[in-house]
């Protein structure tokens, strides 16, 4: 059998790479063969490029010859899904999607799959749980499917490089699968510790797990770190060498708006350059990644969206402003490039910034066990939506969502058609588990301080990082054959730096709905706020992620400065937002709005704007019943409450025109919101919202 299951296997390959003399990778044939004649469980750890897609499709070909069902394929990313169903298509695969993007297709897909007309059912680890799939379609699926395949298989693991609880849910999918049905898990990057967790996971039942691991190492990548002194210089270096990287290629940045500042400095200088962030739109997205398959563009500026699967086998280039924050993500994303050319640099532009970013994604991803149970205490029998839950508990959506989905998981709660429930059943908040993940993203971040400064081959850290056993050193390195990136940074780049840094003003948008559920908290209001009693349109200096003053501002309002007026510096960038401002009316006085943290800064910030303006200061809002109550941050409904009827704008005396309305930081906006509203009633013609920082 097997010699008969090699021949057709062969043929297929040859079909899906478009070569009559294809053969496949050491490691290739054992794991279709353990799939398709002996029907095991298998994990596939091998570089990027190495052809694990291959194996699934070739897989699936197989066991439909054989009478087998559709091969369900369990994939975290619409890009690699997109890529994916086009390699599919190559090998004569029928292969289609449910996500999000494609509700219109459903229909059709499921009617697909009821007459057998489907090869592979590309899924994202959410939709397992959609009440509708979850409870209509994933049984009859469960009972016809021919093979389990599991991609990025590492985020299965707590160890894994992405906290996304719906991975862990595989585990119990797997435990349903009838006996005998195959299932593959294929990842690119995984240590021993995380192979361990994802074979515990595959061993539901006590089966047997076949692991064909192979080394990460890239011949093709020549990788090297610049160390540069702050964000200007970065930027100039890229100003002044884009041009000279091979091909076209991805430049990652940490943050959404670090990518679109960078992509638009680029653009300034006449590079053809995208960004390509998670709040990118999905056809721009996938417009964009057309373009640079096609090497219609020099780079993509883009944010860890753009990272599992990405297939473009000719990248010439990754370049990393900022680090990733474990060298299982780096590898993860510098393994984009080089996979089908000799040659393809690497490089990395690490930041002093960088650790703070990391602490502030690793902290917002991890739950607490103060929310876990306020959330559970909620949940009862009967469904509630995410945002009538929101109105209950004061956690803002995002994270409401995730630490849900943890909940779920974990058996606590769960979702039906309406919203959520709890299920009674006894939760205990697994903080040494949660602790043990913490740990372990610190010693992932430290070994990514270490590959800055190793003065060792640098593939062969990440290689060892990775608990490869043939780690070695690559020869091509910078640390093995000396820089080979050039140093110099031209001075017009320097100054195009400069300018693109010194960028000022940020719109605000205003608030124009009520948020849901506030009638629960003694708010009087709901739906539409009526334009006569909204802000206009504001601006902030910038933001707290800005590249440029966003760091100025980071540290001024939350690295623990001292409450000082505003500098000079900081006054003349703030008069430039304002002589920016395409108002339709100019603002006729001033009114700061009262600060418990920033008092001498937001009054004196109120007061020189006044002055360079020549109008009139009011003074700051008055309070009313001890002001503001709560922290900022929080969900929409509660910060609205903590602020409703809080401010007193009576006894202003309003001149004729708008108001420049005056604060620190603008986080949720319903400060400005609730205190516009209260200047308008008071006679204000319009007020202009000004921060010094937007959050974002």
């Amino acid at each position: 059998m097997s010699d008969e299951t090699r021949t057709a296997a062969l043929e297929i390959l040859r079909t899906l790479v478009g070569a009559p003399d294809a053969d496949f990778h050491d490691g290739q044939f054992e794991a279709i063969r353990s799939l398709v004649d002996d029907r095991s469980r298998a994990l596939v750890v091998q570089r990027t490029g190495w052809g694990k897609s291959a194996v699934y499709f070739v897989a699936t070909l197989l066991l439909r010859r054989r009478g087998g069902g559709p091969t369900v394929l369990v994939s975290p990313l619409l890009a690699l899904m997109r890529d994916q169903i086009a390699a599919a298509e190559r090998a004569g695969v029928r292969a289609v999607a449910i996500n999000s993007t494609n509700a219109h297709e459903w229909s059709d897909v499921l009617g697909r799959l009821q007459n057998d007309d489907v090869d592979v059912l590309l899924l994202s680890p959410e939709r397992l749980n959609n009440p509708a799939f979850r409870d209509e379609q994933l049984p009859a699926l469960v009972e016809r499917m021919g093979m389990l395949v599991v991609d990025e298989a590492h985020c299965i693991s707590d160890w894994g490089h992405d906290f996304r609880p719906d991975y862990r849910r595989l585990g119990e999918l797997i435990r349903r699968l009838p006996a005998g049905v195959p299932i593959l898990a294929t990842t690119a990057t995984a240590n021993s510790r995380v192979v361990t967790d994802v074979e515990e996971q595959l061993a539901g039942g006590g089966v047997e797990v076949v692991t064909i691991r192979g080394p990460l190492a890239r011949a093709s990548l020549r990788l090297g770190v610049l160390r540069l002194p702050d964000a200007r210089a970065r930027l100039a270096w890229l100003l002044t060498h884009l041009g000279d990287l091979p091909g076209s290629g991805i430049i990652y940045s940490l943050t959404v708006s670090g990518a679109q500042d960078v992509a638009r400095l680029l653009r300034d200088a006449g590079h053809d350059v995208h960004a390509y962030t998670g709040q990118t739109d999905a056809a721009e997205r996938e417009e964009s990644e057309a373009l640079l398959k096609a090497n219609r563009v020099k780079a993509l500026v883009a944010t860890s969206a753009l990272g599992m699967g990405f297939d473009k086998p000719d990248l010439g280039f990754v370049v990393h402003l900022g680090a990733p924050s474990s060298p299982v993500a780096y590898y993860q994303q510098v393994g984009r490039a080089g996979r089908a050319t000799e040659n393809a640099d690497v490089l990395l532009l690490p930041g002093p910034e960088d650790p703070d970013i990391w602490r502030y994604f690793a902290t917002a991803s991890m739950p607490t066990q103060e929310r876990a149970e306020r959330v559970i205490a909620e949940l009862g029998d009967h469904p509630l939506s995410t945002p009538a839950l929101e109105a209950l508990v004061d956690i803002r959506r995002t994270p409401l969502e995730l630490l849900l989905k943890v909940l779920d998981v974990d058996g606590a709660v769960r979702r039906v058609r309406g919203g959520w429930v709890a299920t009674g059943a006894p939760w205990t908040y697994d903080a040494e588990r949660y602790e043990r993940i913490a740990q372990a993203r610190r010693i992932e971040q430290q070994h990514m301080l270490d590959y800055e400064r190793t003065d060792g081959c640098r593939m062969e850290f990440l290689q060892r990082t990775l608990d490869d056993p043939t780690a070695a050193p690559c020869g091509r390195c910078d640390a093995c054959a000396g820089a080979w990136y050039p140093t110099d940074i031209a001075e017009a780049a320097t100054g195009s730096a400069d300018a693109s840094l010194a960028r000022v003003g940020v719109p605000i948008e205003p608030r124009a709905q009520w948020p849901t559920g506030g009638d629960k908290l003694g708010i009087p209001l709901k739906g539409n706020i009526p334009p006569a009693e909204r802000a206009e349109e504001g601006r902030a200096l910038a933001r707290l992620t800005d590249l440029g003053w966003g760091g100025s501002l980071r540290a001024l309002l939350e690295g623990g400065a001292a409450d000082a007026p505003l500098t000079p510096a900081m006054r003349d960038a703030v008069v430039r937002v304002l002589a920016d401002w395409p108002w339709t009316a100019r603002p006729a006085s001033v009114v700061a709005l009262p600060s418990r943290r920033h008092p001498q800064l937001v009054s004196s910030l109120a007061e020189q704007l006044a002055a360079v303006g020549r109008l009139p200061y009011l003074g700051t809002l008055a309070i009313r019943g001890g002001g503001p109550s709560g922290a900022p941050g929080g969900n929409s409904v509660f910060r609205l409450s903590g602020l409703w009827d809080r401010f007193d704008a009576t006894g202003l005396e309003i001149p004729p025109g708008p108001v420049l309305l005056v604060d620190d930081l603008a986080d949720s906006r319903w400060t400005l919101t609730v205190a516009a509203r209260e200047l308008r009633l008071a006679g204000a013609e319009a007020v202009l919202p000004f921060a010094l920082a937007l959050r974002g």
